[in-house]
């Protein structure tokens, strides 16, 4: 059987990763906080998809409301995956990938984005952070404690532990 994949779906190493983002003012805003898209496509003016290659991290967050009220506010921490590894779906992402942090309700949801902040306050790069790091962060928030700080020194020790291939 022939492979008919398009080049724009596959990289070297493995498949894209595709993100479905929306924004419809007040209504559905679906945005990336961060990650490093290859490549976007616009499919019209509310909608466009942005396509992540293996091994990256982004966050997704998803935002709407309806005329009573926010619908859905959450965010999502995900790793994409090569062809040979497992990966869980959700929704709006294409195929999917490893779930490091998923989170609902706007008041979650902002502890995180705010965590976030704290870490590029110290200049790293979130889609660098250690994976661990957004697992933890992950179950301290939905069990309503405070995430240990990302420092300087462990974010060091994770970049020693990779480039080991750890």
């Amino acid at each position: 059987m022939s492979n008919t994949s398009s080049s724009s779906a596959r990289t070297e190493t493995g498949r894209m990763t595709h993100v479905e983002l929306t924004w419809q003012e007040k209504r559905i805003e679906f945005w990336i906080r961060f990650g490093n898209a290859q490549s976007e496509q616009r499919l019209d003016r509310h909608r466009r998809i942005v396509s992540f290659g293996p091994n990256t991290i982004f966050a997704f967050v998803r935002w709407a409301a309806n005329d009573y009220g926010t619908v859905i506010s959450r965010i999502d921490i995900v790793r994409t995956t090569t062809d040979r590894e497992p990966f869980q779906t959700l929704p709006f992402v294409r195929p999917g990938g490893e779930i490091l942090l998923k989170i609902q309700s706007w008041q979650r949801v902002e502890r995180v984005l705010s965590h976030i902040d704290s870490i590029e306050a110290l200049d790293i790069d979130p889609t660098e952070v250690a994976p661990d790091h957004w697992r933890h962060v992950h179950s301290r928030v939905i069990t309503g404690l405070e995430p240990r700080t990302y420092t300087f020194a462990r974010h060091q020790a994770w970049l020693k532990r990779r480039s080991v291939g750890q």
